[in-house]
């Protein structure tokens, strides 16, 4: 049988970026990502700053529409208004301060500090993104919403459970059916969550993409760091084992 190492050496360059056993590989391709991500979020911030007028126009004529399908569909707003109750960054956060628990007591340490570090850091930028941007929200919601707009608090927690899913649960789930279940259910948790924000009224569009992108940041980088993909090493055997096993 051979080991993890020599599967990986033969392996393209390609395929090596994204092999869960090479580190330097997807660690570097991990924080590529991440760079990306970082530099999508920050060229939206200057955009908004400088109110650049297409951008303008696109979050305007996007919440209008939706807002206006909202007024007119109030069974339809209720819905969305407890979808964005459910899953907002209070609930999101109590959640994984659950699955850290639950991560600590079956001896996955490193996992349940990278859950931790992964929505405490996202949980810091959002508000301090706020103040340095400034942006005031639509000024007609469906509800009632408090403080800035840009980015979206609901979209970067959203971002973050999602990917806090996909990389404690996908390795776990084992059958490609349940893969594709822990995939559905994160895509359906980040953007169902970043719609409703713009269908109510309280945000614009391009706050919702730049939390969507900042929440994706943060978990690449932080996946980069922690390495959290990799599978624990074997242990090996005592020699009275190896004896042991010998006899058998």
């Amino acid at each position: 049988m051979s080991a993890p190492g020599s599967r990986v050496a033969r392996l393209s360059w390609r395929d090596r970026r994204l092999h869960r056993h090479d580190a330097r590989g997807l660690r570097l391709t991990l924080v590529a990502a991440a760079t990306v991500l970082v530099l999508a979020p920050f060229t939206l911030t200057l955009l908004v700053l400088a109110s650049w007028s297409p951008l303008r126009r696109l979050d305007q004529t996007v919440t209008e529409a939706l807002v206006g399908y909202g007024s007119q569909h109030p069974a339809w707003a209720r819905a969305l208004n407890v979808w964005t109750d459910v899953f907002g960054p209070m609930p999101l956060r109590l959640g994984a301060l659950v699955l850290v628990g639950w991560l600590a007591r079956h001896q996955a340490r490193q996992l349940a500090l990278w859950v931790a570090v992964t929505m405490t850091v996202g949980g810091l930028l959002g508000p301090l993104l706020k103040l340095l941007v400034g942006r005031p929200r639509p000024e007609v919601p469906l509800t009632q919403a408090v403080g800035l707009a840009f980015p979206s608090g609901h979209a970067l927690n959203a971002a973050l459970a999602a990917g806090v899913l996909l990389v404690v649960f996908r390795p776990r789930a084992g059958r490609y059916a349940k893969r594709c279940a822990v995939w559905a259910a994160a895509l359906l948790l980040a953007v169902v969550t970043g719609f409703s924000r713009v269908a109510l009224g309280v945000h614009w569009s391009s706050d919702v993409l730049a939390g969507w992108l900042l929440g994706a940041a943060v978990v690449a980088a932080t996946a980069a760091g922690f390495t959290v993909w990799r599978a624990p090493p074997p242990q090996r055997s005592t020699p009275a084992q190896r004896s042991t096993a010998s006899k058998r």
